[in-house]
């Protein structure tokens, strides 16, 4: 099934998607610290400009490593200007989706979905990608936005994710979002 190009935030939006404001909404640490540790890897899915990225990358220290996916460019290319240089460089590796699969990279201990699933044509196939993706044990935040997904879809969401064989851990709170933590058995 074909991408609708008006689901997806584009490029020219990515320094709304990397805001103080969203910063202070959504702090990447605070969020991420109850699942990422030294030594983790880490998969950011749908990574943007690198809001949840660079955070990612300090939580799992100079022993882990982050992957960082997105289908636009663009998006990396804002991410590889912002650590170029910089110690995380060498922690978080960038990866295209061309073909809708992120499947291939290596296997991970966490996964990051946040505000993103609902621009996804295909969610078996997404949910199938993580969980093949996942170590045992593994866990997947899949963190959406109250307005554009409705209680009764994310509901569903999460029954796609359970068909794909992982299960639903904790539904943490979260200002303005929907989310659920999955694991994979």
């Amino acid at each position: 099934m074909p991408r609708d190009p008006k689901r997806i935030c584009p490029v020219e939006l990515a320094g709304h998607l990397d805001s103080r404001f969203r910063r202070w909404l959504h702090d990447p640490r605070k969020i991420l610290a109850p699942y990422l540790a030294p030594g983790m890897r880490a998969l950011d899915i749908g990574c943007g400009p690198g809001f949840f990225t660079l955070d990612m990358a300090y939580l799992v220290g100079k022993t882990g490593h982050v992957w960082a996916a997105d289908i636009q460019p663009g998006m990396l290319d804002t991410l590889k200007s912002k650590i170029k240089g910089t110690e995380l460089e060498d922690r978080i590796d960038l990866k295209l989706i061309e073909d809708g699969r992120f499947g291939g990279l290596d296997s991970f201990d966490f996964a990051l979905a946040f505000y993103m699933v609902h621009e996804v044509p295909d969610q078996p196939a997404f949910f199938k990608e993580i969980h093949s993706v996942l170590n045992s044990g593994g866990l997947a935040l899949i963190v959406e936005p109250p307005l554009h997904v409705s209680r009764q879809d994310f509901q569903a969401t999460i029954r796609t994710a359970q068909e794909a064989g992982l299960i639903q851990a904790d539904r943490p709170k979260m200002i303005l979002s929907k989310a659920v933590l999955l694991k994979k058995g």
